[in-house]
C-alpha cells in the first residue's frame, strides 16, 4: 500500500540525501520518479525500483511534460547546487540552478495534479546565530548558497496560493551518516563537513584531522553543531509529505536532533575508532559561529517524528563503513 500519495517526483534523487529518501518511498510502495542531471547526483545511488529520468531542472518544457505525463500528486525537491564557498564565486550560476530551477518547478505545476511540496532548504537561512534555533527566526541569510534557499522558499510560498498546492518546507542542520542498507551513502567530498572529512581520514593509515579554533565559549573550547542521521532525515520527508497531504496546511520544520555535539566529541570518538589518529588545531574559520542547534519542537509535536539512529557513535561509524565501501 502507497503512503498516501500515488506519483511522487523526487529531484536530485540521485544525490546523497535524495537518494535515502527514495530508498524509504520505494519501502512504502510509492510510484517514484527521479529527475537528476547527474552533475551531483550519481548514477551509483540511482534505485532500480525508481524510474529514473536525467534532465536539468531549469529544462521547464521536460519537467513539465515528466509531471504531466505521469501523474505526480507530490514533489521533493532536492536538486541545487550545495557549495558555499564555490557559490560566492559562481553567483550566477547558483541562483540559475537554485532559484531559476525551484521557480521552473513549481510554474511547471500549474494546471495539473500536483497538491504537495517538500522543499530541501538549510539552517543556514538563519545566518549568523548561536544556540537554539527556532523556525520563527527571521531568515538573514550570510553565503550566496544561503540567500538562493531563502529565495527558493519565498518563491514556494509565493506560488502556493496561486496552485494551491501545499508546502513543507524543512531546514537541515548537519546530515551525516549512510544507510544501514550499505546500498547509498554521501559520495562528494568537496564540502567539508566534519564526520564526512573524519570517514575520509578513516581509510588511511595515520589520518590527520585539524580543528578550526579552541577557544569558544563551549565547554571544551570547539564548535558544538547538530548533527542528524540522513535516514533520519530521509524519514522527516515521508513525515512532513503525510501531513500537508492529510491537513492541507503548509509548515516550515527544523530538522535536527535538537542537541549539540562539539567537534572534539566527536574526534575524540574517531580516535578511539581509529588509534593512530593525528589532531592538527587550527585558527577559527571566518563566519562559524561557537553552537547552534535546532529547536525540534514543530519536529516533535506537529509531526509527532521520532528519531531511529539518534546517536553520534554510529552515525560516524555507519559513515565510515561507507567510505571503506568507496575506497575498494
Amino acid at each position: 500500500m502507497s503512503i498516501f500519495a500515488n506519483n511522487i517526483l523526487v529531484t536530485g534523487g540521485a544525490g546523497y540525501i535524495g537518494s535515502h529518501i527514495v530508498e524509504q518511498l520505494i519501502k512504502k510502495k510509492t510510484k517514484v520518479f527521479i529527475y537528476d542531471n547527474l552533475i551531483t547526483g550519481h548514477k551509483r545511488l540511482i534505485n532500480k525500483k525508481a524510474e529514473f529520468i536525467k534532465g536539468d531542472i531549469n529544462n521547464f518544457r521536460q519537467i513539465s511534460k515528466i509531471i504531466k505525463d505521469n501523474k505526480i500528486d507530490s514533489i521533493i525537491h532536492l536538486a541545487a547546487y550545495l557549495n558555499i564557498k564555490e557559490s560566492e564565486k559562481y553567483k550566477k550560476k547558483y541562483y540559475k540552478n537554485n532559484v531559476g530551477g525551484t521557480l521552473n518547478l513549481v510554474k511547471a505545476c500549474k494546471n495539473t495534479n500536483v497538491k504537495n511540496i517538500i522543499f530541501s532548504s538549510s539552517c543556514s537561512v538563519y545566518g549568523d546565530t548561536s544556540g537554539l534555533v527556532k523556525e520563527n527566526k527571521k531568515p538573514n541569510p550570510k553565503s550566496y548558497y544561503a540567500f538562493t534557499k531563502y529565495k527558493s522558499e519565498v518563491i514556494i510560498k509565493k506560488y502556493s496560493k496561486k496552485l494551491n498546492y501545499k508546502y513543507g518546507i524543512l531546514r537541515y542542520f548537519n546530515v551525516a551518516g549512510a544507510s544501514k542498507s550499505g546500498k547509498i551513502g554521501e559520495i562528494e567530498k568537496s564540502h567539508g563537513h566534519l564526520i564526512k572529512n573524519l570517514a575520509i581520514e578513516s581509510v588511511k593509515s595515520k589520518p590527520l584531522i585539524s580543528i578550526f579554533g579552541k577557544d569558544y565559549q563551549t565547554k571544551d573550547g570547539t564548535c558544538v553543531r547538530d548533527y542528524i542521521h540522513v535516514s533520519d532525515l530521509a524519514d522527516i520527508h515521508i513525515s512532513a509529505l503525510r501531513k500537508i497531504h492529510n491537513n492541507r496546511k503548509s509548515l516550515i520544520i527544523n530538522c535536527g536532533y535538537g542537541k549539540g555535539y562539539s567537534v572534539k566529541e566527536i574526534v575524540d570518538i574517531f580516535k578511539k575508532i581509529k588509534k593512530k589518529t593525528l589532531i592538527r588545531y587550527k585558527k577559527r574559520r571566518r563566519g562559524d559561529v561557537s553552537q547552534v542547534y535546532a529547536d525540534i519542537s514543530k519536529l516533535k509535536n506537529i509531526l509527532k517524528w521520532k528519531p531511529k539512529y539518534n546517536n553520534i557513535k554510529k552515525i560516524l561509524i555507519s559513515a565510515i563503513k561507507w567510505e571503506k565501501k568507496l575506497a575498494k
